[in-house]
């Protein structure tokens, strides 16, 4: 198996094959990747056959932008006979794999391979009694194990292999599926509980998002993301022109101050997060989030770059280095990283989580 298949949103398979190739070669892994416009995937193909398993162990999933689900796969398996899919299938990753964790019995995520979804469904469970039998799979799923996926991109067509499950999306599909609020005021509200699951991990929540701590919202209205940060008992600073929901405003834990967010300077000591949705060129949001880090008015913060309509794997990466290369020079040593989540259209999200001071080993008295 020399082939890694990464799931991607439709419409971005050009982003996600050029972060791959990109990274790939970074590790001096060298390959093609292999586009079909509106497909959902991408296949990369190593020139050297260990590479494939190198990249899934090796290269940090989280590290990923694009890319939704990472995982090894072999040749694409065709025209499987009605009677029987089971056994070619399992007959690809008989000596592959043993005692796998999961299955996955997945499709791309696009309108037309929706009508695959229950047929999927419907192979799961022949699939995995086979693969117990033949020991591919563990008798019980173990989250420690490896994954196996199988892929289908047509009804009579698949890719099967592997992921490990210390380092891919924990999802089927590659997808947190969230419910909307119906209290909340926009559908917007769903990107920012997608980021602090895929961000934070959820050992974490009660030390990161507790109760209590402060927060502003930059470009607030109508107020989609005060309302996550309202639900964890937050005091909120909403800035924003316009108006912002009632029901926020009736719980008193927000404050909405009717300025511009480029301009607003924060005079508090207090506040912890800063989140940030507002349409803008991404550059100019970026140095705005750099802005408020390296000036201490948060320790962490989530926004979203709204991405341009060409190069946008290059831009992408050109804004998250220069925001890296500022914050260094500023003394601020921080975690950065980006990723086009579910819930996302046009954009990517980024978290930036500030640490200790970058300049003589000592703590920054901000972080207090």
């Amino acid at each position: 198996m020399n082939k890694v298949a990464l799931y991607c949103r439709q419409g971005f398979e050009k982003e996600c094959a050029a972060e791959i190739t990109d990274k790939a070669a970074k590790m001096e892994i060298f390959g093609f990747a292999r586009v079909k416009d509106n497909s959902g995937y991408v296949l990369f193909e190593c020139y050297q056959p260990d590479d494939a398993d190198r990249i899934a162990k090796e290269l940090p999933f989280r590290s990923l932008i694009f890319a939704r689900q990472l995982i090894v796969v072999g040749e694409l398996l065709k025209d499987l006979p009605p009677e029987d899919r089971v056994s070619p299938i399992v007959g690809m990753v008989q000596n592959v794999i043993t005692n796998g964790g999961e299955l996955r019995v997945e499709v791309p995520d696009t309108n037309e391979s929706k009508e695959l979804t229950k047929f999927c469904r419907k192979l799961t469970v022949p699939l995995r009694t086979a693969m117990r039998e033949r020991r591919i799979l563990g008798k019980r799923e173990n989250p420690l194990r490896p994954v196996v996926h199988v892929f289908f991109i047509a009804s009579g067509c698949c890719y099967v292999g592997y992921s490990y499950s210390n380092n891919n999306s924990p999802y089927y599909m590659g997808i947190h599926r969230l419910k909307f609020p119906s209290e909340a005021p926009s559908r917007s509200t769903l990107k920012l509980e997608e980021a602090f699951h895929v961000f934070i991990p959820a050992d974490e929540w009660e030390e990161r998002l507790a109760s209590g701590m402060y927060a502003t919202d930059l470009g607030a209205c109508p107020g989609g993301w005060t309302y996550q940060l309202v639900q964890r008992s937050m005091m909120v600073t909403a800035i924003d022109n316009g108006p912002m929901a009632p029901s926020l405003m009736e719980t008193g834990q927000v404050v909405h101050l009717r300025e511009d967010g480029f301009r607003y300077k924060s005079t508090s000591t207090k506040n912890y997060w800063l989140v940030c949705d507002m349409v803008e060129k991404p550059a100019k949001v970026a140095a705005l989030m750099c802005d408020w880090l390296v000036n201490g008015w948060c320790r962490e913060a989530i926004f979203n770059l709204k991405l341009p309509m060409k190069k946008r794997y290059e831009e992408v990466s050109n804004i998250l280095a220069r925001l890296d290369e500022r914050l260094k020079e500023n003394g601020v040593n921080a975690e950065i990283f980006a990723k086009q989540l579910y819930h996302d259209r046009e954009e990517v999200t980024v978290h930036i989580r500030r640490f200790w001071s970058a300049i003589g080993g000592r703590r920054d008295e901000r972080d207090h």
